[in-house]
């Protein structure tokens, strides 16, 4: 089975080509041959899907030497908490600590709320955790100075739709292009994209060099790979793989949330806005005056008040929200006894476009 496809030049800018679309014509992929990889690097979101990303590649027999977790903090380290879940962080520290795997975290500088009030200014720089403890900072010098002063817009568009582009996905690149143990033998990346969550994402490719690759350069030969191992499942079959191994799954999803994106995550819907606003209302609160202070709401039609007034919050334990909404988890990751499915399995699921 042959792995080369067609790529990208290999002498572009990766930044030229960060924000494209999915192609449409390209023809999914077969899926890599795992047995000739260095490292594996999984985007960790702490969602189901990267979850389920993480555990096909044990059983699959991939040994956890060689895994590699990545968790880009959407709100930065420099004490903005405007859009995530606080407990996040450190469930992924507790996940990987159970499954003794490597975590890594990066981020872009001042996180979210920073490249949304920029104002004729260039984006941040990014920074991230290097493998002997020390924190990397790189970019943030380059460009042409710009204003934003909105929030992302609910869109397909990864220009529009800004905070995937600049708080994940060219926060990965960065860490790959800067990072030296990146830059010699052949890296793969993965990521939990399914098609079953829209019809734009129904056409990403299974498999294909990722953005990064360099693998023909003159003076850096970075071989690397993007893989989507789950592309082609279900939601059942994702909850499936978590409970053979009874992860206990991220509490946004016990909090009755169907996706465990960030907390106020753009494409929330009525209901996950009005859960908000009965649980968390300084939170709530934040994202609405920002919404007033600019003069344009995220989903335009309608605001975050006017969408929470139409919903109904989530009927879940209290308790789920104070785990959620803590800074440090302390639930155990394996379950002992009966796994259970959350609340928020097979629910509002509203993502992606």
């Amino acid at each position: 089975m042959s792995n080369l496809i067609t790529r990208p030049d290999a002498s572009a800018d990766w930044a030229v080509w960060l924000l494209e679309e999915p192609d449409e014509t390209n023809p999914v992929c077969d899926a890599p041959d795992l047995t000739s990889y260095e490292r594996f690097v999984v985007c960790m979101s702490g969602g189901k899907d990267s979850v389920a990303c993480l555990l096909h590649l044990i059983e699959q027999g991939v040994e956890r030497s060689r895994i590699e977790l990545h968790h880009h903090l959407v709100d930065g380290r420099e004490g903005s908490d405007l859009m995530d879940w606080p407990v996040t962080e450190s469930y992924c520290e507790a996940f990987a600590k159970a499954l003794g795997l490597k975590l890594f975290f990066s981020w872009k500088t001042g996180g979210f709320e920073k490249e949304m009030l920029r104002e004729e200014s260039r984006t941040a720089a990014t920074a991230f955790e290097r493998a002997d403890g020390s924190v990397a900072i790189v970019g943030g010098e380059g460009g042409k100075p710009g204003t934003r002063r909105k929030f992302p817009q609910v869109s397909a568009s990864l220009t529009t739709r800004y905070c995937s582009a600049y708080m994940k996905i060219d926060v990965m690149s960065r860490v790959i292009t800067t990072e030296p143990r990146f830059q010699t033998w052949r890296t793969l990346v993965i990521t939990g994209e399914r098609a079953e969550e829209s019809a734009a994402r129904a056409r990403y490719r299974t498999f294909e060099p990722h953005r990064t690759d360099n693998r023909d350069g003159i003076r850096v030969r970075r071989h690397v790979d993007h893989w989507r191992p789950v592309h082609g499942w279900t939601e059942r079959d994702v909850w499936g793989i978590l409970e053979r191994h009874k992860v206990r799954p991220h509490p946004a999803y016990f909090c009755g949330f169907g996706r465990c994106s960030c907390r106020s995550c753009i494409f929330g819907g009525p209901d996950q806005w009005a859960t908000i606003l009965a649980y968390y209302p300084k939170a709530f609160e934040r994202i609405a005056a920002y919404e007033e202070e600019f003069g344009l709401t995220i989903h335009r039609s309608e605001s975050v008040r006017q969408l929470a007034a139409r919903g109904t919050p989530y009927q879940a334990d209290s308790r789920y929200f104070e785990i959620a909404g803590d800074t440090v988890y302390r639930e155990s990751i394996i379950v002992e006894g009966e796994w259970q499915l959350p609340l928020g399995a097979f629910g509002d699921s509203r993502g992606p476009l």
